[in-house]
């Protein structure tokens, strides 16, 4: 059984993106080479500014649909309590 993960994008115009995969790498390239229909044109590229990990794609899923109904502030504070934690 596989990690689940939920993630923050910012796209190169400054909006953010949320989602859940089961492959993040591949996830990202697929933003980054312009596949994914979210972050096309001139919002690549994109840069992953949170993640976090979970074993069952239930809780992944519950993490992001919290996780959209951030506004924005509460997004960008979530990105620096995590980047001071590094």
């Amino acid at each position: 059984m596989g990690a689940y993960y939920v993630y923050i994008l910012r796209c190169n115009d400054g909006t953010f993106y949320t989602g859940y995969t089961n492959n993040l790498k591949r996830r990202l390239k697929e933003h980054n080479n312009g596949k994914s229909k979210y972050c096309r044109g001139r919002r690549l590229p994109v840069k992953i500014e949170h993640f976090e990990i979970f074993k069952t794609q239930k809780s992944a899923m519950s993490r992001e649909i919290e996780i959209k109904k951030m506004s924005r502030r509460e997004k960008l504070k979530l990105i620096r309590i995590n980047s001071n934690k590094v």
